[in-house]
């Protein structure tokens, strides 16, 4: 008998905000069945763990979380500004199990 995972709410939403979508996250996606994504401020790794759960129907089998610091930014040597920061976490998906990120 397979085990149900409950239907996300609305603060599931707050904490897993959108996948970080590079070479090297997709690197790990594939090889590593692990999915990278940007996460609010205030979460921890158990709130994490149980948004994404739910969010996407699958068994999380470890959290990481990383904080990514702000970049100075300039452009033509003339005008300064900054990317922001933000927290994002990489979640270990159980064996056997998949995310589609892409799907419409």
């Amino acid at each position: 008998m397979a085990k149900t995972i409950a239907l996300p709410v609305e603060h599931d939403y707050k904490v897993v905000l959108e996948p970080v979508i590079t070479e090297k996250t997709m690197a790990l996606l594939q090889n590593e069945n692990k999915v990278t994504v940007k996460v609010g401020d205030f979460c921890n790794k158990d709130e994490i763990k149980a948004s994404f759960e739910r969010l996407y129907q699958v068994k999380v089998t470890d959290v990481k979380i990383i904080n990514v610091a702000p970049k100075a930014k300039s452009r033509g040597g003339r005008y300064k500004g900054h990317i922001a920061g933000y927290k994002k976490a990489i979640v270990a998906i159980a064996e056997g199990e998949a995310v589609d990120l892409f799907k419409e």
